[in-house]
């Protein structure tokens, strides 16, 4: 990475600079998945050239010897032009929806009816789809959808497919829009010492929350949710709620190193997560966790389909559609599926509640009292970390039974000298105790950043970034676990 930057940075015009990202980006792709790269750069054009099809906006008259129509011809001629853009607009979806299905869905499917067709291994399905091809997908639906509703079509090939393979969000996102990142190669930032600091210092704090923190917490997880039969009640809430915060310090640990990395190009890739686990509603929860996902998901679903201007009952419906559809999205099982009609209805819940709220000004002050908020509180993350169970377990029989043991299910004795003594070295309670203050430790953070406004200058950043790479160094697991997202 440094010879990369190196390079960006020593070539003045933006055609390089953009070459430079490109070949870097195929390059870190090709170690990954090489096989799949003319694939990915032949849908890029397709899109490219889709958009520019979309965008094309040429009056009716030109298609005259004098260019001149009669008003009412002008009017026929632009409903025409405007059902082809919309034509074209379906035909980028569909495809881009297909190849979603395809990967993520159809080959499982035909794998399942037809065994002998396919001879590799049991995960073979991670070898065969593209990786980061969900996000792929909604990032190239969500530009032509633009393009369609006015924004400007790329014009350059190489801007397009730079902004598609840009490394440092091709895998796991965050989900960036193409005209952000275009007018950020047009008018690139460059360098400076706070810029600079705060890149390395996403980096560096990314790499603590993945390969200390949700590393530790992913061995305890596979532990207790690949022994749901020895494991006993408490093991398995401790492992829920371990999982939970897995998850987010993996995945925001990547966004981090992903939004560093791109800082230290000049450019800015959006925030993901905004301390989700200390909302007080699910609404707020998905206001907080993986913005960009929910950002496309309002934009592109929920408003198509009437949002919130057709009644109540339709909002709740829209509600549950576009949750089922992220669910979907995440994966083929089941789980998944459960998962994303459970948040769709808590969705629907809430806005019913609201509803309920407004009409009873006792019932809404009640909401806004501390007791209220901790109550509220409770309740969204209640429902969120017991939730994540199915996305942990997305086969429903597995799920199934971690559910049927979280109330007075007996351990096995093996298996608590298995996962407490020989593989952590510590107790349960101990356990239950290192949950408790890394929770206190992300609400003090949580404090000094919402509540106090309170950021580390440039200068003390760069002092703890060598500590933080030291102690990743010293304190991470042998064998690092990969990225969650990365299956999806």
């Amino acid at each position: 990475m440094l010879s990369v930057l190196g390079i960006y940075w020593s070539v003045a015009e933006q055609k390089l600079r953009l070459w430079t990202l490109l070949i870097a980006s195929l390059v870190f792709y090709a170690s990954l998945q090489v096989h799949y790269i003319p694939l990915l750069l032949a849908l890029i054009f397709i899109n490219f050239r889709l958009g520019q099809e979309i965008g094309e906006n040429i009056t009716p008259g030109s298609y005259t010897l004098n260019g001149q129509f009669k008003n009412e011809d002008w009017q026929f001629a632009q409903v025409d032009w405007n059902r082809r853009r919309l034509k074209l607009l379906w035909l980028g979806i569909v495809l881009n929806v297909f190849l979603l299905l395809g990967f993520k869905y159809l080959l499982p499917l035909v794998r399942f009816l037809f065994p002998s067709l396919i001879t590799s291994s049991a995960n073979s399905f991670k070898l065969i789809a593209p990786l980061g091809i969900s996000f792929f997908t909604f990032e190239c639906i969500a530009y032509l959808v633009d393009v369609y509703r006015g924004a400007p079509a790329s014009r350059e090939f190489l801007q397009f497919a730079t902004y598609k393979f840009f490394f440092a969000k091709l895998i796991s996102g965050p989900i960036t829009r193409f005209h952000n990142l275009a007018n950020q190669f047009k008018n690139l930032r460059l360098l400076t010492p706070d810029t600079v600091a705060e890149g390395l210092w996403l980096i560096a704090r990314g790499a603590v929350k993945k390969g200390i923190l949700a590393d530790r917490l992913g061995v305890f997880v596979d532990l207790c949710f690949g022994n749901l039969q020895r494991a006993g009640s408490t093991d398995l809430w401790l492992a829920t709620f371990a999982y939970g915060l897995q998850l987010y310090l993996d995945f925001s640990g990547y966004v981090d190193i992903a939004r560093g990395s791109a800082l230290l190009f000049g450019l800015v890739l959006p925030e993901n997560f905004d301390f989700p686990y200390f909302s007080t509603s699910i609404a707020d929860f998905w206001r907080r966790w993986h913005i960009t996902l929910g950002d496309w998901l309002r934009n592109y679903l929920y408003f198509p389909l009437g949002g919130s201007r057709q009644g109540l009952d339709r909002t709740c419906l829209n509600l549950i559609i576009i949750m089922l559809i992220a669910g979907i999205w995440h994966g083929a099982a089941l789980g998944f599926v459960v998962w994303g009609v459970f948040h769709g209805f808590a969705l629907a819940v809430h806005r019913l509640t609201d509803a309920i709220s407004d009409r009873y000004e006792d019932l809404e002050n009640f909401w806004q009292q501390p007791l209220g908020i901790v109550l509220a509180w409770l309740l969204t993350q209640f429902m969120v970390f017991t939730s994540w169970i199915w996305f942990r377990l997305p086969k429903l029989e597995d799920s199934s039974l971690a559910f049927q043991h979280l109330w007075g299910y007996p351990a096995d004795e093996q298996f608590a000298q298995k996962v407490y003594v020989d593989a952590l070295n510590i107790s349960q309670y101990q356990l239950a105790m290192l949950l408790v203050v890394l929770t206190v430790v992300m609400a003090g953070i949580y404090t000094f950043n919402r509540t106090l406004n309170l950021q580390f200058n440039w200068p003390i950043k760069l002092v703890f970034v060598p500590l933080c790479f030291y102690s990743v160094w010293l304190l991470a697991p042998e064998g690092s676990l990969p990225y969650i997202y990365f299956d999806f």
